[in-house]
């Protein structure tokens, strides 16, 4: 079975992002590998953060309904509830680690989903949280994971 993969809501936003052209061909390329191979993972949390984004922060941003798209097929990702599970092993990665609130979230959930590495551009490169390892998808392709 091929390493499972979370995505943070950096990558999802690029990939709708077309005033970064350079990050939106980067993320895309990394949906599309996570697609054909099924490996993809996020969290309900990182669902929320992009549907905000690209409706309200993102210029030129989506409209609604072609937002509310993505989110609905990403659900196929069987997202992470975030949990009394996933909040105790947050605080637990907060303090031990020293990284915002947010960022623990993310790694915690990524790690409720047995994932090996995470997709995001707002942790170190290659730091590892126990299994879990930090990739920047706008570093590396999907090929280098390999």
């Amino acid at each position: 079975m091929a390493d499972r993969i979370f995505v943070d809501t950096n990558v999802l936003v690029y990939r709708r992002d077309a005033s970064e052209p350079q990050k939106q061909e980067q993320a895309q390329a990394w949906m599309a590998h996570l697609w054909s191979r099924k490996t993809g993972r996020l969290s309900f949390q990182v669902l929320q953060e992009f549907y905000v984004t690209v409706t309200a922060k993102l210029n030129p941003g989506l409209d609604p309904e072609s937002a509310r798209k993505d989110v609905r097929s990403l659900l196929a990702w069987q997202p992470i509830i975030v949990n009394s599970v996933v909040v105790e092993n947050a605080w637990h990665i907060q303090d031990r680690y020293d990284i915002s609130w947010w960022d623990a979230l993310i790694v915690s959930a990524a790690q409720v989903a047995d994932c090996r590495y995470l997709l995001t551009e707002d942790l170190q490169e290659k730091q590892v949280f126990g299994d879990l390892q930090v990739t920047n998808p706008f570093r590396n392709t999907p090929e280098s994971l390999l």
